[in-house]
């Protein structure tokens, strides 16, 4: 086979070909430097760009530990109104849910049969006394006989001694006397304490029987809040406590169930002298004032228990990452070159950990960007100030 090499010679006399030819004469010299060009040959190469993140420099401080806890609410007192007798309820004087005053009638038990009781027991008695009065001049009457030698020694004796009987007598029907007014007094139910009443679960002529409970009266003029803390926990805030200078227990707050803070603080007043073995948790009990009434017996809230940790160095949770079970930061040295480490948190909250070792103050750490680092690389810092961070300004305002 034959080739032939076309110029601008041999086909003056043909256009098309001379275009065609030029064509491919620019690109035979495009071509290379396009690839000398991606090789990087290019004179004049510039330096590739370092990433510019932020950084923070690692500082103790004072700082609030706010726990969280679950309790239950409960009446400083709160007392089971029951029947002590039985009877048909004959009045109902306090709707549910009122106040009520100490002494205060709540219920009325139908009460003929007691009264009719107490008015033979005092009629008893009555007769008891008249016989002893009678007896008394009886001996009387003996005894200065039995002086005189008239009658025996031993009929004075029988006389003394129904007069004694009579005595006794006289006792035991006072004692059936007030035995029979208390259980007339028990138709009369009255509250204990100032309080306020829960529902009334009997209407009027419900027969009721002894140990019926008809209602229950709470004083809420304050509220025990119980809750349960972690024996760590606890060493937490009996340290706290030892540390702080004059210090007061009003540091607890309580958050209702619409997620609202109690306007009132709350005071640490019992904590259990041993923990549960199956929970291992002791039983904390706080109280708080109740003026409005607003807080109710068997309700439920969270406590906020509150500690200041001092000379305590945090970390933005942001700022590290877990590899293997590990929290690692990347550090900046003094060449602004990023070095991975290792950290040991000794606990977290919010969006920070409390360093326990592996850290130190003054160390610089990348807040930001950390997955688009490696080990050794080089960056431009931007300096940034940890309580610039929004999060963290708004944990120590909480």
């Amino acid at each position: 086979m034959k080739y032939q090499i076309l110029n601008s010679s041999n086909n003056s006399n043909n256009p098309s070909l001379d275009k065609v030819f030029t064509i491919i004469s620019k690109a035979l010299i495009l071509i290379p430097l396009a690839i000398l060009s991606g090789c990087g040959f290019e004179s004049g190469d510039k330096e590739p760009k370092l990433l510019k993140l932020p950084v923070v420099t690692l500082s103790t401080q004072t700082t609030q530990l706010h726990k969280y806890f679950v309790g239950g609410l409960n009446a400083g007192q709160n007392v089971e109104i029951r029947a002590r007798v039985e009877g048909y309820l004959e009045e109902i004087y306090v709707d549910e849910g009122k106040l009520v005053k100490k002494g205060q009638p709540l219920f009325r038990l139908s009460n003929k049969e007691y009264s009719a009781n107490l008015s033979e027991a005092k009629a008893n008695l009555r007769t008891a006394i008249a016989n002893a009065m009678s007896s008394k001049l009886e001996l009387d009457r003996i005894t200065k006989l039995a002086d005189k030698g008239v009658v025996s020694i031993t009929e004075k004796e029988v006389a003394e001694a129904n007069y004694q009987a009579i005595q006794a007598g006289i006792e035991k029907a006072q004692s059936i006397l007030n035995n029979a007014s208390t259980q007339l007094s028990y138709t009369y139910i009255k509250s204990p304490f100032d309080g306020v009443t829960d529902r009334n679960p009997f209407k009027v002529g419900s027969l009721i029987t002894e140990g019926t409970l008809l209602t229950t009266v709470s004083d809420i003029e304050y509220i025990n809040v119980y809750f349960n803390v972690s024996e760590r926990d606890y060493l937490e805030y009996i340290k706290n406590k030892q540390s702080e200078v004059n210090t007061h227990e009003k540091d607890v707050k309580l958050i209702l169930a619409d997620g609202s803070y109690y306007p009132y603080a709350g005071i640490i007043e019992k904590r259990d002298g041993d923990f549960d073995e199956n929970t291992g948790t002791i039983s904390f009990r706080a109280r708080f004032l109740n003026p409005n009434k607003s807080l109710k017996h068997g309700s439920t809230g969270t406590v906020e228990l509150t500690t200041n940790m001092h000379n305590a160095l945090l970390v933005p949770q942001k700022a590290t990452f877990e590899i293997q079970d590990k929290n690692y930061v990347y550090i900046l040295n003094i060449e602004n070159e990023v070095e991975m480490r290792s950290f040991v948190p000794q606990r977290r909250f919010s969006d920070y950990y409390i360093v326990s070792s592996g850290l130190k103050p003054g160390d610089r750490i990348v807040y930001e960007g950390i997955q688009k680092l490696k080990d050794g690389m080089k960056i431009t810092p931007k300096t940034i100030d940890l309580d610039s961070i929004s999060s963290f300004s708004a944990f120590n305002q909480r």
